[in-house]
């Protein structure tokens, strides 16, 4: 078991932080998600035998939050990227 964090820009109401609790709870793997609104942050806890980091981060952007990386924040979701960038394309998709 893995316990995570992920720092959520744009949640503003409680509404917003129980969308970003359902759509971590929905992915496979999952044990333990705590919203907290205040801080800006959701933790939860899965077994990284059934998902990724990658996994979660992309359930909250696909939700239109932005997300905190290493690199800053990244703001739109794998599949809206692939979506502006045609395959064979050279492009870098880090923070999106």
């Amino acid at each position: 078991m893995v316990t995570s964090t992920l720092v959520i820009q744009g949640m503003t109401n409680q509404d917003d932080s129980n969308k970003v609790s359902r759509a971590l709870q929905q992915i496979w793997g999952i044990n333990k998600v705590e919203v907290y609104l205040d801080r800006k942050e959701a933790i939860f806890s899965y077994d990284e035998k059934a998902a990724t980091f990658d996994d979660f981060q992309q359930a909250v952007l696909e939700l239109g939050f932005a997300v905190k990386t290493k690199d800053g924040f990244r703001s739109r979701s794998l599949h809206v990227w692939q979506l502006e960038h045609r395959e064979g394309e050279a492009s870098d998709a880090p923070n999106l």
